[in-house]
């Protein structure tokens, strides 16, 4: 199959298509260094790869940010940027991905923890993880037999953890985080928010 994984250079879309390539075609996408480039931001970007990509059997997100500060530090610029990006860029890949997409195909979107699990800090993050995690359930409903939408809602990431000098052994191995997104791909399921758990 024909998978295209968007946000292939970060930590997570290696690990990602390093556990995919044994069994598919990965086409890799991001703004730079990638097959084809994208912006999320930019939804005339997003339809410019799904035509640069060509048909696909499958699309993996791991891209998409959002702004992370407490609560009076965010200004509305940062609000507009989280749900521009990580929530609306989304979205509009699930949109421009119907007629891309072979039918029954997938398209597996990424959200967190602090969709459940707020944090101080975390306000624009909640808003688009649990944003992103609800246009799925809704979005899958209308696609049924069309097209499959799952998210991965992955906690902290160990080698993040560990980067930013924190105890890694509170996280989630990049590896471990990547075979959900894989579930995700290979099992039939649609319309869940599937969480990345140790091993």
């Amino acid at each position: 199959m024909r998978v295209l994984l968007v946000g292939a250079t970060g930590l997570l879309g290696t690990e990602i298509r390093r556990i995919l390539e044994p069994q598919h075609e990965v086409i890799t996408a991001s703004r730079k260094g990638s097959d084809v480039s994208v912006d999320l931001s930019d939804k005339a970007s997003i339809v410019a790869m799904f035509g640069a990509a060509g048909r696909i059997g499958a699309v993996v997100c791991v891209g998409g940010a959002a702004k992370f500060a407490p609560l009076d530090a965010l200004g509305d610029d940062d609000y507009a940027f989280s749900l521009a990006n990580k929530l609306m860029g989304q979205v509009n890949l699930v949109r421009c991905a119907i007629g891309h997409v072979d039918e029954g195909g997938s398209v597996t979107l990424t959200s967190g923890t602090l969709a459940q699990q707020p944090t101080v800090g975390g306000a624009a993050v909640s808003i688009v993880n649990a944003g992103v995690e609800g246009f799925a359930r809704a979005a899958a409903l209308e696609l049924e037999g069309k097209l499959r939408v799952n998210v991965v809602s992955p906690g902290w990431v160990s080698e993040t953890l560990a980067s930013m000098g924190q105890d890694p052994s509170r996280g989630i191995a990049a590896a471990d985080v990547a075979r959900v997104y894989k579930r995700a791909i290979d099992e039939p399921i649609t319309g869940q928010t599937l969480p990345a758990a140790k091993t």
